[in-house]
């Protein structure tokens, strides 16, 4: 669970050629074999667990490689300037929790059989979204230019954030976009859009604390008001609190935990929580989370619509808190860069004008 690991060993992982690990992820307890949501919740079997580390491992390395890379896209060679992009542009910070998120919500969707959108709403992270389609195989059916082998990763990093190529967010050009990721606000009001009318859905909506911030978000966590356990689907906000947006702290990440709970509460949600920085014990405490978050809801549909429960519920949310730019390089030129707002963008300038050792620093 090293914070730096090797590519080429990391894609050893992997079976060859690039195939999804998802049939792998099916492999866990049984509901009732689940422990209780806590400290010591173990719901991940071990070979699941390295299984989805893996994955999550592997969509990172998707993403940071679609800021930097335009060749060498599995480091077979040592890491050269050559192999770097002229023009660096992309966020990072956002990017491993983001790659986190989706990993997870791939395990309880196939588990549970589960209708899901997930929607981005820091969609700067647009690396996690593509790296996260790309993975799965649903990238390649779409853009079947962008293959799954060496040659299409090679395709997949030099067209990110390059003239004729996708942009650096969440853009309507991402597979099944429904959500212009970036434009900071509209995220979860855009859920509730996607579930009214459509009882089988779930979106899973991550909202950037940064995002939290503004006024239409703010207001949006009050659609719950409106949302019909018989015939409308449920939105699951996941809200995101890495402690930082583009250059200072953030509002929600600052305040102590009961204030954000009485907050989150009086919205009318029943927030669950999700907090720490070791890999271990955040797939399962996620993975224990996940599995009451989806018990809840399909207990409250249950209760509506087969016996006429319409008493309005508190929904179940998900607090996520975990390091800006996690797993990351930790310092930078003697800076703290993991966990702080210097990881927002891109953490490391690599050229031909910046220190050796950052280049160094990308190939760990």
């Amino acid at each position: 669970m090293a914070a730096t690991w090797r590519a080429n060993l990391l894609f050893n992982l992997l079976p060859t050629p690039m195939q999804t690990l998802e049939p792998a992820l099916l492999q866990v307890l049984p509901v009732g074999h689940l422990a209780p949501l806590g400290a010591t919740s173990t719901p991940l079997a071990p070979e699941v667990l390295q299984r989805l580390d893996a994955y999550w491992r592997a969509a990172k390395y998707l993403s940071v490689s679609q800021i930097y890379l335009r060749d060498n896209p599995l480091l077979r060679e040592p890491l050269q300037l050559a192999h770097i992009k002229k023009m660096l542009l992309g966020h990072w910070g956002t990017t491993p929790g983001q790659n986190f998120i989706y990993t997870h919500l791939n395990r309880v969707i196939r588990r549970h059989d589960l209708n899901m959108l997930y929607l981005s709403g820091p969609g700067h992270g647009g690396p996690a979204v593509v790296a996260g389609t790309y993975l799965e195989g649903t990238y390649s059916e779409v853009y079947p230019n962008i293959s799954q082998d060496e040659a299409g990763l090679k395709k997949l990093f030099t067209q990110f954030s390059h003239p004729g190529g996708i942009s650096s967010h969440a853009s309507p050009q991402t597979r099944g976009s429904l959500h212009e990721g970036g434009e900071l606000g509209y995220s979860l009001s855009h859920a509730f859009g996607a579930v009214f009318d459509n009882p089988s859905l779930i979106v899973a909506c991550v909202i950037g604390d940064g995002e939290a911030e503004t006024g239409p978000l703010a207001t949006a966590w009050h659609s719950n008001k409106f949302l019909s356990p018989v015939s409308d689907g449920a939105v699951l906000p996941i809200l995101h609190l890495n402690g930082y947006k583009i250059s200072n702290p953030t509002v929600l990440a600052r305040i102590t935990h009961e204030e954000l709970d009485q907050l989150l509460r009086g919205y009318g949600w029943t927030p669950y929580y999700v907090e720490g920085h070791e890999p271990e014990l955040m797939h399962q405490a996620m993975a224990a989370a996940l599995e009451e978050i989806v018990g809840n809801i399909q207990e409250i549909q249950t209760q509506a619509r087969e016996h006429g429960d319409l008493t309005r519920p508190r929904w179940p949310m998900l607090v996520l808190r975990s390091p800006k730019g996690w797993t990351g390089p930790r310092e930078i030129d003697g800076v703290p860069n993991e966990g702080t707002f210097h990881s927002h963008q891109v953490p490391l300038a690599v050229s031909a004008t910046s220190p050796p050792e950052h280049l160094a620093q990308l190939e760990a």
